[in-house]
């Protein structure tokens, strides 16, 4: 009996990061060794006590990194980040537990 495959991510929004990453590269946003060389100093910086395991702590290093260098390259702004950010932790308190977490309304960028 053959068993399924384990997920290559442990949640969905880390693949959802991932892929925005990806995509933003693609199209030409920033170069790829741009971003690993600001990717591989968060690590280096969030790692000094402790092993990061690709689950959430290293996914919360990547999203730092990724809101750190869009802001750099004016693709972000802190202000409109921190409102999107305060938006799903929001959404997050108040949606009943099982039932998906869902920004009412637009956020305006």
């Amino acid at each position: 009996m053959s068993s399924a495959p384990e997920p290559v991510f442990e949640a969905p929004w880390h693949a959802q990061l991932f892929a925005l990453t990806v995509h933003l590269n693609e199209t030409g946003k920033f170069d790829w060794p741009d971003w690993a060389a600001r990717f591989a100093a968060t690590l280096a910086k969030h790692g000094l006590s402790r092993e990061l395991n690709g689950g959430d702590d290293y996914f919360i290093a990547w999203l730092e990194t990724l809101e750190a260098f869009l802001e750099e390259i004016a693709l972000a702004d802190p202000a409109s980040v921190e409102d999107v950010r305060a938006a799903w932790e929001r959404a997050y308190l108040t949606t009943p537990h099982g039932a998906p977490v869902t920004i009412d309304g637009a956020v305006e960028p």
